[in-house]
This record gives C-alpha cells, structure tokens and sequence, in this order.
C-alpha cells in the first residue's frame, strides 16, 4: 500500500517534526536471524491448490482511482472469486493468483495468534492504472479484524507487511487508529515520513491514516520481478518480525487499535490473513502456518 497523507493538525504536526529531531539518521547495517523458533505444532495449508473456499473474497471501486477520494461512488463488495482472485498453475504448480486490475481483498476465514507464516510470491510484469507508473504493489496483511472493506471501501483493519518493488517488508497500519512501534532512523533519501528500521535506534511509530503511516524496510532483499520471492512472517501477541528472502528486515511491537478518537489503543494480537490485491498481477504459493511460542532475535553486525 503506498499513499501520501496530509497533516491532519497542528498537534500531529509537532509531534512528528519532534520525532524527526530525535531519532538518528539511517546508517545500513548486516542484520541476521538468530534463535529461530521451532514450530509447537503441525504446519496448516491456508491456501489448498484447489480452490478459495476458505477466504473471502471483496472488491473495491469500479474505478480503483477512486480508492482515496470516492466521492458518491461505492465500492463492489463481496466478490471477486474467479476472475480478481484465482487458483491457476504457475510453473507447473498450483498458485494463487491476484489479477491487481480491481483492488480489493482476499482474507482467510480463520482467527490465528502467535504463529510463523510462511509464503512465496512473484510479480508477472503486469501492472494497472492509477499505478502504470508506480512499483508493483500488494500487501500481506495480518492480525485483520472488522468489517470487510472498512478502510477506504477496499480493505480490512489490519497491519500490513508490504509487498512492494523496493520495500518489500515496510509495515503500514490499515486503518485510521491502528498503530505499530519500532526502532526508528531518519532516512532522508526516501519519501516522508522518511522513517527506516534501524535495530538499536530510538522508539518509533507508525500510526494509520496519518502523516506518519509507514516505517521503510532496513534494507531491500527482494528479487527482480519475474522471480519468486520468501516470505515469513513471525507473530507473537503484539510483536512481530517481517524477513524477506532469509533476511530480518522488520521488527514491531505494541501493534493496538483505537476504535474511536477517545478510546485506548488496545493491544492487537490475534486476526485473519489477509491478501491484497493493488494494482500488480502476482502470483502467491505454498502459503502455510504453524504455532510458535516465542520470537526469533534479529541482530545486527
């Protein structure tokens, strides 16, 4: 998911101009998994290689340019099995396929916590409009809760381990309310809020639907487009940790939700799986979960 947010206020305002005068700026670093967990029990296929009868399929607006400004326009909703989302064969083996033409979402039935996700994905080369210009775009969005669609008529509430050309593993909070935390360098070179994972650097936020909506990646592992790419993701109650092709790119904590304005940001540690679809054809396989009872430890060297 890739949007530009205005400032919502002059309070958002100097908290995020504080934030920028006190982290450090972005220094690259060698980061290495280490203390892997070992499952606690079986492996679990989310995606069978025969059809889509455990997700939920939903489509956003006709027009997808729509997506951040609807005006009048309503989005689909429920929908989308057959032809936005498919199972097909893809280099002689069972894939799932996301058109990216229509953007919407595909979301597991199931409710899981403390967990390790595994997945494969590659990009066709096939991109659509409004994002002709732009990196291929999807997302893996996890611990998704509420309403289908409830974010911008497209999506679910949830925190998304991004899967974009160039960012592959950034984490951005669906949904106004939602926040992450993390270890947070200023990188000048990217885009505002210019928030980038550094392991040992000052406490950082991400908060959705506002001018800090994303912390970058620590560094881009991803494979050219055409080439299949690992993913795992590792979740324990509020915590997590996004590697891209063996390498720890991401780790986040306090992941909360604020259901209103007034309400405390309670912590978010269970919820469904959740594939978007965003203007890219891609293709995702061999898409498996299993338990885990603590975290792997992400070093830097």
């Amino acid at each position: 998911m890739l949007k530009t947010f205005a400032l919502a206020g002059a309070c958002l305002l100097v908290s995020f101009v504080s934030a920028q005068a006190e982290a450090p700026v972005f220094k690259p670093q060698t980061l290495v998994l280490k203390h892997i967990p070992k499952a606690t029990g079986p492996a679990v296929a989310l995606f069978n290689g025969k059809d889509l009868d455990d997700w939920s399929a939903w489509l956003g607006y006709r027009d997808p340019g729509l997506t951040y400004n609807p005006g009048s326009a309503r989005p689909i909703g429920p929908g989308g099995k057959g032809d936005t989302f498919s199972v097909v064969a893809e280099d002689g083996a069972p894939a799932l396929r996301v058109s990216g033409e229509t953007w919407g979402s595909l979301v597991h039935k199931g409710d899981f916590r403390n967990y390790h996700l595994h997945l494969e994905y590659k990009w066709s080369g096939k991109r659509y409009a409004p994002r002709l210009d732009q990196p291929e775009n999807n997302g893996l969005l996890y611990h998704t809760h509420g309403a289908p669609g409830a974010v911008w008529g497209t999506w679910s509430r949830s925190v998304e381990f991004e899967i974009m050309t160039g960012s592959v593993g950034m984490v951005v909070p669906v949904g106004a309310g939602l926040a992450v935390d993390s270890s947070v360098a200023i990188d000048p070179a990217i885009i505002d809020p210019k928030q980038r994972f550094m392991v040992g650097a000052p406490k950082g936020a991400a908060v959705g639907n506002t001018a800090l909506w994303n912390i970058e990646n620590n560094v881009n592992a991803d494979r050219p487009v055409g080439e299949w790419n690992r993913l795992d993701l590792y979740v324990f109650a509020n915590h997590a940790v996004h590697v891209v092709n063996g390498v720890p790119v991401m780790e986040v904590w306090g992941l909360c939700d604020k259901v209103s304005a007034d309400a405390p940001c309670e912590p978010l540690t269970h919820g469904a799986i959740q594939l978007q679809s965003e203007g890219a054809e891609t293709f995702f396989r061999n898409i498996t979960i299993e338990p885990i009872n603590s975290l792997p430890v992400i070093e830097a060297h």
